[in-house]
C-alpha cells in the first residue's frame, strides 16, 4: 500500500473532507503486495468482491505457490483475519512438495484443491448450495465446486451420478433438489442435465460443462453449447470445467439475498404524520 496516499486519505477523513464510508470505498482498491517478480497479491479482493483471492496453481512452480501462500498467511495474521487460503488445480505430486514446506496444508485430491483451513471452519452464510453431477467422471469438477463453496463459508449438499441416461435416479431425489437455494449442475457428454433440473426447480441453476465425453463432445464444447441453448429458463452457464467459478457465483447469489434483506426499506405504516 502506498503510505503517502493512505496518509492523505486519513488526513482528509480527520479534516471532515471525506466521510468514513467514502474512505472505505477508496481503501477497497488500494492494497496489493508484490511477491518476488512473479506475483502481485490482491489483499483487498475480499473487501471488494466478498471472497479472498485464490491461487491458480497450474503453471506455477511449487516454490512460487509456497511464497504466495506464506505472504497471504502473513497478511491475514497482521489484520487478524482467519480466512482459508486456497490454491486450485494442484496435482498430487505438487502437493507433496508444498506440504514439505507447509505441514498444515490440507489437500482435497478429487477436487485438486489445497488450502490452509481455519480450525473451526463452519458455514457462516445462510442458504444451501446443492451440487449435482451427471456422472462419476464429472466428479473432479463437481468436487471443485463443492469444496470451493465449503471453504467460502457455505453449506453444501452433494448429489452424484444422476444423469439423464437414468432419469429415475434424478427424480427419486427430487425433494433434495427442490430444497436447494442455488443449484450447480455439472455434466459432460451432451450436457442435458441442467435443462432437466432447470425445468423442475424455482431456484437459480448454474450449469458447468465438463470436458468428459467421446470425440464429438469436442472436450466440452458440445455440452457447453447444449447448456447455452437450454429451453429451460433461469440457467446461467460457466466455462468448461469451471467448478470454482460456479461456486463463487452461487455464493454471490446467496450473499446478495442477504444484502437485499438488510437493505429493505420498511413499508410506510399508512398513518399521516
Amino acid at each position: 500500500m502506498n503510505q503517502e496516499i493512505l496518509q492523505k486519505l486519513l488526513e482528509s477523513v480527520a479534516a471532515g473532507q471525506t466521510t468514513p464510508n467514502e474512505a472505505l470505498g477508496k481503501l477497497k482498491h488500494f492494497d496489493f503486495e508484490a511477491v518476488g517478480e512473479f506475483a502481485k497479491i490482491d489483499h483487498h479482493r475480499n473487501l471488494r468482491n466478498g471472497f479472498p483471492e485464490v491461487i491458480w496453481g497450474s503453471g506455477k512452480t511449487p516454490e512460487q505457490i509456497v511464497q504466495i501462500i506464506e505472504a497471504m498467511k502473513r497478511k491475514n495474521q497482521e489484520v487478524g483475519q482467519d480466512l482459508p487460503i486456497m490454491a486450485t488445480l494442484i496435482e498430487p505430486e505438487v502437493f507433496t512438495q508444498l506440504q514439505a514446506q507447509l505441514p498444515t496444508l490440507k489437500y482435497y485430491p478429487r477436487a485438486k484443491i489445497c488450502a490452509l483451513v481455519p480450525e473451526n471452519l463452519e458455514p457462516k452464510y445462510p442458504g444451501l448450495i446443492t451440487v449435482i453431477s451427471a456422472g462419476t467422471a464429472d466428479l473432479p469438477v463437481a468436487e471443485q465446486a463443492a469444496i470451493t463453496a465449503e471453504l467460502s463459508g457455505f453449506q453444501v449438499n452433494r448429489l452424484w451420478d444422476v444423469g439423464v441416461a437414468g432419469l429415475h435416479r434424478l427424480l427419486s431425489n427430487l425433494p433434495i433438489i427442490t430444497q436447494a437455494d442455488v443449484l450447480i449442475v455439472v455434466a459432460g457428454m451432451e450436457g442435458a442435465l441442467p435443462s432437466v433440473v432447470g425445468g423442475l426447480v424455482d431456484s437459480p441453476v448454474i450449469a458447468v460443462p465438463t470436458s468428459v465425453g467421446y470425440g464429438a463432445s469436442f472436450n466440452g464444447v458440445a455440452p457447453l453449447l447444449t447448456m447455452l441453448n437450454s429451453c429451460a429458463s433461469g440457467i446461467g452457464v460457466m466455462n468448461i470445467d469451471n467448478g470454482f467459478g460456479a461456486a463463487i457465483l452461487a455464493g454471490k447469489i446467496l450473499r446478495t439475498v442477504q444484502k437485499l434483506k438488510r437493505n429493505t426499506i420498511p413499508k410506510p405504516s399508512g398513518k399521516n404524520l
